[in-house]
């Protein structure tokens, strides 16, 4: 059986980037962290670092077991949280991957409800990529994962995609420049200083294709992965921005900008990702209940 104690030295030294440190940090002797690690290496018989000079550096297999301890250590941070915090009576936690394409006031938006049940319900909410996140998910690190796509099959993930809502795209910008390409739209964007979603956005492809239907060529200023920031430039006025149709309130009421035409055409879906085939969990009902008949109920939205 894996000796955690040494797993937990080993891990110290690896975020520490030397024994000495690691050692310093955790109170011990250099001799007894470099005792235990050595230990830790027979049993796994394997190297978990190999020395270059006087540091200390991750073999592969040390790499490896460093992502591992991390999950290990977050995962027992989260009980120890949860006890101490009196999570045993009753309170449930709501584990959320959110794809890092999709911008932080739908998921909030999306998010919401759960907070609002009557049984009280820890959120905690991690960003990353959605591989990283469907891995999380099938290993049960996850409840449910916001996307902007379905899961993909070949990933060889056991999940199910729950569709929350569509919406078509607007194209957005600052008032002096709305007022400019506004008329003849969306010719009108031949030529027009454009900020557009990056390419690991699920719009990116359907909203280029849109552009070449209409003999459109934008004059790509940027392209950005993280939407807010896409909308910070333009809202600095760098350019038009094409954005949700289901966000134009906010996006004028904390951006200034106004919505210069519609891309009917490219629609956006936004997916709850699970392990389960029927939605059981409270929380995940709730984000999904809500989605369908409040946040995406408007028809307009997919105009």
């Amino acid at each position: 059986m894996l000796n955690y104690k040494q797993l937990y030295y080993f891990w110290n030294v690896a975020k520490a980037g030397s024994i000495i440190r690691a050692a310093e940090r955790l109170n011990l002797t250099p001799q007894t962290i470099s005792g235990q690690l050595a230990e830790l290496e027979r049993a796994l018989a394997t190297d978990l670092f190999r020395r270059i000079g006087r540091r200390l550096e991750l073999t592969s297999a040390g790499k490896l077991a460093l992502s591992h301890a991390d999950e290990i250590f977050q995962i027992g941070n989260e009980l120890e949280q949860s006890l101490r915090s009196g999570a045993t009576s009753g309170e449930q936690s709501f584990r959320v991957g959110v794809g890092d394409a999709v911008p932080k006031t739908l998921a909030y938006q999306l998010l919401a409800p759960a907070l609002a049940l009557a049984e009280p319900v820890r959120l905690m909410c991690y960003e990353d990529k959605l591989e990283r996140l469907f891995a999380e998910l099938a290993i049960h690190q996850l409840d449910l994962v916001i996307a902007d796509r379905p899961l993909p099959s070949e990933l060889g993930v056991k999940g199910y995609n729950h569709e929350l809502g569509r919406c078509a795209i607007n194209f957005y910008a600052v008032p002096d420049l709305a007022a400019r390409y506004r008329p003849n739209f969306p010719k009108s964007l031949d030529g027009a200083p454009m900020l557009l979603p990056g390419d690991k956005s699920a719009v990116q492809v359907p909203l280029m294709r849109w552009f070449s239907e209409h003999q459109i060529q934008p004059r790509i200023i940027g392209k950005f992965d993280d939407s807010a920031l896409m909308k910070a430039f333009g809202k600095a006025g760098e350019g038009v921005f094409a954005a949700p149709t289901i966000l134009r309130d906010e996006i004028s009421s904390q951006y200034g900008a106004e919505v210069i035409g519609c891309a009917s055409e490219v629609i956006l879906r936004y997916y709850a990702i699970s392990i389960e085939r029927r939605l059981t969990h409270p929380a995940v009902m709730a984000v999904s209940e809500a989605a369908k008949h409040s946040l995406f109920a408007d028809t307009d939205s997919i105009r």
